[in-house]
C-alpha cells in the first residue's frame, strides 16, 4: 500500500463480531477465558487490549518495524527504553534534546548508574568517536528540539551497527509521513503520540517501534510489568487522528515554509531556523533523508528577550502553549517552558537564548498566521 492508504487502513480490520468499520473502544479491565489457560489473545488490559493493539500494528506498519508498543506518554516510552539498560551502561545522545528527556536522563537514570554523554552530532564523525566499550545505545532526535539541528540517521545507524548496539531515533517532529529512520538503518523509533500523530491536542501518549522482535517483546513485557501502557480511549483517539496524518502534515509543511520565508525577510527578525530554508546549514541533509521539512520553526527577534515576550503575549490567532504538532498553531518560549529545567550553561551552549521563540505551525490559513505574527512582532 502507498502512504495515504496505509495511514487509513494499516493495523485495522472491521470488528468481527459486529462489522464495525471503526476499531471499537474496548473499555474493559479483564477478559473471560474459554477454559484454564485458554484465552482469545487477551487476558488483562494492563498487559494489552484490542484498541491499543490495533494502534500498535498501525504504528509498526507506518514506520516499517516488526512491532510496536504504545505507552501512556512519550516520556513513558523513553523511560521503558532506559529500563532495558543496566547500571554501568552508557548512552551516547545528541546535545539538543527535548528538556524532559534531558531531565529523565540527568535526574533519574544517572542516579541508578547509567552514564550519559550528550554531544553535538551534526558532524557524523563525532558519533563513532563518542562510542565507548560500555555504550549500549545511540539516542538521537532529528530535527532536534528546539534548535532544529539535523543528524545524519544513516551515519548514526552505521556507527551503532558497527558497535553492535541499538540506534534510537526520536521521530516526533517529522512523523513516518516525512521520515522513516528504520529504513535508513536505525533499530528503534520513538514518538510522542501527543504531537503530530494524534494531532488534535486532546491526549497524551507515546510509542516505540523496532525492527528487533526480541527487543519488541521486552518492551511489551515492560508495559505489562510497569502498567504504563496506553489506555483504550487514548488509543482510539490516536487511531482516529492518524487517519488524517498525511493531509495534516502537508498543510503543516506548506504553512511552515511560507511563514519561515516571511520571517527571514522581516526587518525585526535576526535569525530563523527551519530545515526547509536554504539558509539552514543542513538543508541538503533535510532534502536527502526526509520528504518534507515539518511544521516547526525557531526564530529570534532583534529586540531580544523583551521583544520576544512582547511578541508571544501579543498574538491573537497563535496560542501561547507548551506543546506542538496539533492542528492549532502554538508559540512557545523554550527558555522558560519546554527547556526550563536545562542548566543555564547548557542552554547558553546550545543557543537556547531568552529571546528564542519556537513556533508549532498549525493547519490554519497561512496568510492569517502571517498577519497575526506580523502585528505581534511590530
Amino acid at each position: 500500500m502507498k502512504d495515504l492508504t496505509k495511514i487509513v487502513h494499516a493495523g485495522e480490520k472491521p470488528d468481527p463480531s459486529t462489522g464495525a468499520i471503526v476499531t471499537p473502544i474496548f473499555q474493559t479491565a479483564t477478559y473471560v477465558m474459554d477454559g484454564v489457560g485458554k484465552d482469545k489473545g487477551y487476558d488483562y488490559s494492563r498487559h494489552n487490549h484490542p484498541t491499543r493493539r490495533a494502534l500498535e500494528l498501525k504504528m509498526a506498519a507506518l514506520e516499517g518495524g516488526v512491532d510496536a508498543t504504545c505507552f501512556s506518554a512519550g516520556m513513558a516510552a523513553i523511560d521503558a527504553l532506559m529500563h532495558t539498560l543496566r547500571s554501568g551502561d552508557h548512552v551516547l545522545a545528541c546535545d539538543d534534546l527535548y528538556g524532559g528527556t534531558k531531565r529523565l536522563f540527568r535526574e533519574i537514570y544517572t542516579h541508578v548508574g547509567i552514564q550519559f554523554d550528550l554531544i553535538d552530532m551534526s558532524d557524523p564523525s563525532v558519533i563513532k568517536k563518542g562510542i565507548k566499550k560500555n555504550t549500549k545505545m545511540v539516542f538521537i532526535e532529528t530535527p532536534s528540539n528546539p534548535m532544529l539541528k539535523l543528524i545524519d540517521i544513516k551515519a548514526a545507524a552505521k556507527a551503532a551497527k558497527d558497535a553492535k548496539i541499538h540506534c534510537v531515533v526520536d521521530n516526533t517532529f517529522m512523523t513516518p509521513y516525512f521520515q522513516r529512520p528504520l529504513e535508513l538503518g536505525a533499530d528503534v523509533v520513538i514518538h510522542s503520540l501527543t504531537k503530530y500523530l494524534s494531532g488534535h491536542n486532546d491526549l497524551i501518549g507515546g510509542a516505540v517501534i523496532t525492527t528487533d522482535k526480541d527487543f519488541a517483546e521486552k518492551l511489551n513485557w515492560m508495559a505489562k510489568s510497569v502498567g504504563n501502557g496506553l489506555g483504550p480511549m487514548d488509543s482510539y483517539l490516536t487511531i482516529r487522528g492518524i487517519k488524517t496524518l498525511g493531509l495534516r502534515m502537508e498543510q503543516h509543511n506548506s504553512n511552515a515554509l511560507k511563514i519561515a520565508k516571511f520571517l527571514e525577510d522581516h526587518p525585526k527578525v535576526s535569525k530563523v531556523i527551519y530545515p526547509g530554508l536554504k539558509s539552514h546549514p543542513q538543508h541538503a541533509l533535510a532534502m536527502k533523508q526526509a520528504t518534507g521539512f515539518g511544521g516547526m520553526i525557531s526564530f529570534e527577534l532583534k529586540g531580544g528577550i523583551k521583544a520576544g515576550i512582547k511578541c508571544m503575549e501579543s498574538v491573537k490567532v497563535w496560542l501561547l502553549a507548551e506543546s506542538l504538532g496539533g492542528v492549532e498553531s502554538m508559540v512557545t518560549h523554550p527558555y522558560t517552558m519546554t527547556h526550563k529545567d536545562v542548566p543555564e550553561d547548557q542552554k547558553k551552549k546550545l543557543g537556547i537564548t531568552q529571546g528564542l521563540v519556537r513556533l508549532s505551525v498549525g493547519i490554519e490559513d497561512a496568510d492569517d498566521l502571517i498577519e497575526d505574527l506580523d502585528q505581534a512582532i511590530n
